[in-house]
């Protein structure tokens, strides 16, 4: 799945940057292909440093339009992950793969950033209790990950896969 073509890096990195614009437009709470980027980046740049830069660039420029909050340091570290998640993806891949790691990907961002919603204090109390809580209470939004994940990384890696097999100029 390694991309050594130009113009498979110029359609690669378009397609994150229109995810990347997503994020902005009106849609279902957590149903965002912020997971589907980063899979998506991690499985096809070939380039490591390149692989990380252009979905945290776009996901960056995004957060400019959509607002920081306290608890953007368990994003990007989620999405690190998940880049690399992606990585794995690069070689002999197949849709239940690539299915196994959207889940993959939802799951871990639940853990990560509902982990540090609890930690930044305030919502929850600072025991297990309160760290049960604050799990339970982000369960109606995972739903919405998970579809959103699955959806998204569906498009991306099917529409990649098409473009790539029916345009001569993506051909590898």
């Amino acid at each position: 799945m390694k991309i050594e073509h130009k113009n498979q890096f110029i359609l690669i990195a378009g397609m994150i940057v229109l995810a990347a614009i997503m994020r902005i437009l009106p849609h279902w709470p957590n149903f965002t292909p912020v997971a589907a980027m980063a899979l998506f980046g991690g499985a096809y740049i070939s380039n490591k440093k390149f692989a990380y830069a252009v979905p945290f660039i776009a996901m960056f420029l995004s957060d400019l339009v959509i607002g920081f909050h306290n608890t953007m340091w368990a994003v990007y570290l989620s999405f690190a992950a998940i880049v690399a998640i992606g990585m794995l993806l690069r070689e002999k891949n197949s849709v239940m793969k690539t299915a196994g790691a959207a889940v993959a990907s939802s799951v871990l961002f639940f853990v990560v950033t509902n982990f540090a919603v609890w930690l930044s204090g305030g919502f929850y109390s600072m025991d297990l209790a309160g760290l049960v809580q604050c799990y339970v209470a982000a369960i109606p939004f995972y739903q919405y990950s998970v579809f959103g994940d699955l959806f998204y990384t569906g498009v991306m890696f099917g529409a990649f896969e098409y473009a790539r097999v029916n345009i001569p100029a993506l051909a590898s």
